[in-house]
């Protein structure tokens, strides 16, 4: 019996403890912050949080409970139906509670990280679970073994239950003691940057564009400054704190920071910690709706970083973006704006543009000398205006045009941002990174000028973009459906306005495929493409959206 007892303890801790790892990494993935954890929870109630191992749970310790009550023999009488009653509820227990497949990704496209902030909350997590399962025996105290039997497995069903609110408990009461941890390291960065002498700070935000923009501009100021930017897409408070801390040296002059928002006091919180001489803004949309609430919500909090910028100090604008471009009535410093659109008033622009197998050519004006014929291995106008920004900054810091030239020549696809690359026999454009309405199409007009084989969309569409993100992605679908020969959906609930889409462009219904996840999608792409086909990957949600 003792021996069928420990099993069915160590099936159900088994369980408790993948429960526990699922739901602390969704709350890593929500960037700690209980507000999209709990919706997360809400949504996938009955997907992870109730299983029906919990309502097995509730009926076994429900006939357990009847069967003593109605004088079931105890453990004293010791007769065989007693034990094999003990048994049965036993096995079934540990049948029901095997079961974890639900809580095992064995493919993650963002894996766990034991951070330190996770390692304190993993330790509170785990105390909290050992007292609630212990709490059931201590207050019963039993000394029969069907009641001690009944009481453990209530209080493995209690941890096993509670998992993903014991997370957000632990994340709750950890938050003081977080924040404090913040506030020194964002007080370590502000000291730190103030000993470093002649640092010029240049900061960039934008909707989307902003990581693009900042690998240019270091590719930029690379040629005559010691350089450090941000790597990735670090660009929260505590990444941008990370980079100061730890790798700022005295020899570096220029700091490139990308500084991204998703609520109403981001910017500023970024500006507390770093005040740019320099600001670059790229863009104006609607990634981030859901959060922010508005459009131009967005924008004002985009436009807040102009005050932040320092005496003297210079803003950069993305004359191809309506709301970017009236930011120049909001600042009273030294502005540059820049512009593929010959309609646009700019300072420079860039016109003659052309897309070919090794990247784009363009025209560069600057009004103060001749054009200069620019090449680049990146594809898109949205790049060209990212490159025209780089520009604007090198000429802020007196490179001419033709120094300039030779950087952008060198400037390689930032990973996942229209990312042209050979798999085997196919071509893959990977956009994994991009989730907005103006990027995403830009991206599949690019897919659709390629010619001699199938042209193929993997994609889950675009999130957080509130309530216009069923007609935005609808939009997508009607868009996809001139460019493309195959689609295939990562998402059957994600992708129904897609789908809609599509079928409202009379899309061949054979030609559509839904799939549960990134990972099939790859699978099929494998088993299905062929030499000369290309595939575009336009967005890849975070693990949290998986539906398989």
């Amino acid at each position: 019996m003792k021996i069928a007892i420990i099993i069915t303890v160590l099936f159900s801790i088994s369980r408790i403890i993948r429960r526990l790892r699922f739901f602390g990494h969704l709350f890593q993935l929500e960037g700690y912050k209980p507000g999209p954890y709990t919706a997360w929870l809400k949504k996938h109630t009955r997907d992870a949080v109730i299983r029906n191992s919990h309502l097995a749970g509730v009926v076994l310790l429900a006939a357990g409970l009847l069967f003593t009550l109605i004088g079931g023999p105890d453990s004293s009488a010791s007769t065989s139906s007693s034990r094999a009653a003990l048994l049965a509820l036993l096995l079934l227990w540990a049948l029901a509670f095997s079961s974890s497949r639900r809580y095992r990704r064995h493919r993650t496209k963002k894996p766990l990280v034991f951070t330190h902030r996770m390692k304190r909350i993993s330790t509170v997590a785990l105390v909290s679970t050992i007292v609630l399962t212990a709490l059931p025996v201590t207050l019963g105290q039993p000394s029969d073994a069907w009641p001690a039997t009944l009481l453990l497995l209530g209080g493995l069903f209690l941890a096993d239950f509670f998992a993903p609110f014991i997370v957000a408990f632990s994340g709750i009461i950890l938050e003081p003691l977080e924040r404090r941890i913040r506030a020194g390291f964002k007080e370590k960065a502000r000291v730190h940057l103030a000993s470093v002498h002649d640092l010029k700070v240049i900061a960039v935000t934008g909707s989307y564009g902003k990581t693009s923009v900042k690998f240019a501009v270091e590719a930029v100021l690379s040629h005559r400054f010691d350089v450090l930017a941000t790597p990735d897409s670090y660009n929260t408070p505590m990444g941008i704190c990370r980079v100061i801390n730890d790798e700022l040296r005295d020899q570096h002059k220029m700091l490139i920071l990308e500084m991204g928002m998703r609520h109403a006091g981001d910017i500023a919180e970024l500006c507390e910690i770093a005040r740019p001489d320099v600001a670059l803004i790229t863009s104006v949309g609607v990634a981030h709706l859901e959060s922010m609430g508005t459009i131009e919500a967005i924008e004002k909090e985009k436009a807040s970083l102009l005050s932040f910028v320092r005496s003297g100090g210079y803003a950069v604008l993305n004359g191809d973006d309506d709301r970017v471009r009236n930011m120049k009535n909001i600042f009273s410093g030294s502005i540059l704006t820049v512009a593929t659109d010959r309609s646009v008033k700019a300072d420079i622009f860039a016109d003659q543009i052309k897309y070919g197998p090794e990247g784009s050519r363009f025209l560069v004006h600057d009004g103060t000398t001749p054009p200069v014929a620019f090449r680049t291995r990146l594809v898109g106008r949205h790049n060209i205006s990212n490159i025209l920004m780089a520009i604007a900054v090198g000429k802020i810091y007196g490179l001419r045009l033709r120094q300039i030239r030779h950087a952008v020549a060198g400037l390689r696809p930032v990973p996942h941002r229209l990312e042209v690359k050979r798999d085997g026999p196919i071509t893959v454009i990977d956009d994994a990174f991009n989730s907005n309405p103006v990027g995403a199409r830009n991206a599949i007009e690019i897919l659709g000028q390629f010619t001699g084989g199938r042209r193929v969309i993997v994609t889950p569409g675009m999130i957080e973009l509130g309530e216009r993100q069923f007609e935005e992605n609808r939009i997508l679908g009607k868009h996809i459906a001139r460019h493309t020969d195959l689609a295939i959906l990562v998402g059957e609930e994600q992708t129904k306005s897609i789908a809609l889409g599509l079928r409202e462009a009379s899309y061949p219904p054979d030609q559509i495929r839904i799939v549960g996840s990134l990972f099939e999608a790859q699978d099929l792409v494998r088993t299905t493409l062929t030499d000369g086909d290309v595939v575009l990957y336009e967005n890849d949600l975070p693990d949290q959206f998986n539906e398989s």
